[in-house]
């Protein structure tokens, strides 16, 4: 699926290595209700059958013979505020529902029965297609349950928002940056071969494909991402890591942070950056620690520019929380 859609620069929380997982679903004859927030792109393979019929890359129940309809739960890894959502029909043609609806609630237990609220009322889905909703609730959810009328399959359910964390008790550096505790990467100049949002989920890359990589620079100038900090904080240790990339690791890096009062006004070129790592070599497969940053304060937001070009697996901005904090 194409990254350039009205929902790219929030997080997706259905990501499973964030602990999202399917807890519940009426039926998933056809095909496992897991896979309907499995983070690759769906599939097809025209001659692959199971003992149940054809195998489909997504959640898909039986044709339904009785009244009612189907309905899968979804547990957030990370509690969260819904933006929008993709449900993605691709590959279901004549098995597709007709419509979905969507509840959300906040729960302490994998299957909720009370509690929901509807956030995305009955909406007609089209087949093998990404049916986009946009959510206006500024809410936190924990569970989503996705409605179905009155079966059928969807490959993909993308759920878009943004972590929020309470940081209340919490001591201490903590990573502002990570995807867990609310931070987000909001723009960049390039992502041709892997995502900006790559770069601050849990955990080292697993190979190249898991960082952020730009095509070749073959004019001018260098590549840049913008990310927004959980909450403001003063930057203390910076971690760039170039895990798996050799041949296309970047040449050097610098790091640029400001406060501004919202997404929109931390463009590339806003006025209020200030320098916080000045440009600095880096090295192949490996990460880079840097503490002696200037002292410019806190800061909502970072710019981190690569020259000219290349691949950064993670990055990682520490700042104390709590009764320590600057």
């Amino acid at each position: 699926m194409t990254s350039n859609h009205q929902f790219h620069h929030w997080v997706r929380l259905e990501q499973p290595r964030l602990g999202t997982r399917v807890t519940y679903a009426t039926d998933d004859f056809f095909a496992a209700k897991e896979r309907i927030i499995d983070s690759a792109e769906p599939v097809f393979i025209d001659d692959k059958y199971d003992d149940h019929g054809k195998w489909m890359d997504g959640w898909e129940s039986r044709r339904k013979r009785i009244e009612g309809h189907d309905f899968c739960i979804i547990r957030l890894g990370v509690p969260g505020v819904i933006r929008g959502f993709n449900i993605d029909t691709s590959h279901f043609t004549g098995n597709y529902p007709p419509a979905a609806s969507i509840e959300a609630c906040v729960s302490e237990v994998d299957q909720p029965e009370d509690g929901w609220t509807e956030i995305l009322g009955r909406t007609d889905l089209s087949g093998d297609s990404h049916n986009f909703a946009a959510i206006d609730n500024e809410r936190v959810w924990t569970h989503l349950r996705l409605h179905i009328y009155p079966d059928g399959g969807i490959a993909r359910l993308r759920i878009f928002g943004e972590v929020k964390t309470d940081f209340t008790g919490v001591e201490g550096f903590v990573d502002l940056a990570a995807i867990e505790n609310g931070g987000r990467a909001i723009a960049c100049s390039d992502e041709h071969y892997g995502s900006m949002h790559n770069l601050n989920v849990p955990g080292r890359g697993v190979n190249m494909g898991d960082g952020w990589e730009t095509a070749r620079r073959r004019g001018p100038g260098n590549d840049w991402v913008i990310m927004a900090l959980a909450e403001p904080g003063v930057i203390e240790r910076v971690e760039v890591d170039t895990a798996h990339f050799k041949g296309n690791y970047p040449d050097r890096v610098s790091l640029e942070a400001a406060v501004f009062e919202s997404d929109d006004l931390a463009t590339a070129d806003s006025s209020g950056w200030q320098i916080l790592l000045p440009d600095t070599k880096l090295k192949m497969d490996q990460q880079h620690y840097f503490e002696a940053l200037e002292a410019i304060g806190k800061v909502s937001h970072i710019r981190m520019s690569i020259f000219p070009d290349g691949g950064v697996s993670r990055l990682r901005l520490f700042a104390q929380v709590g009764g320590n904090k600057k």
